[in-house]
């Protein structure tokens, strides 16, 4: 069974979590000349949105946490 870390309580994080679903979603319906481009750049930006959010959850200072979700 998997640990239910902190950030995932977090309403950002569920927020994320939903665009990078829908982004998948988007990218699947996208035509075939734009799959390997504009997919991946939107793919790449909503996981990077999601991992920062879960990083800075893990910081010990607020001005860290703060700098991870600008």
């Amino acid at each position: 069974m998997f640990l239910k870390l902190n950030h995932q309580n977090l309403e950002a994080y569920k927020v994320s979590k939903n665009l990078l679903i829908e982004c998948y979603r988007l990218c699947h319906a996208l035509p075939d000349y734009e799959k390997f481009a504009m997919a991946s750049q939107m793919r790449r930006a909503a996981l990077s949105n999601l991992l920062n959010i879960a990083e800075g959850a893990s910081r010990k200072s607020e001005a860290e946490q703060k700098d991870f979700l600008k």
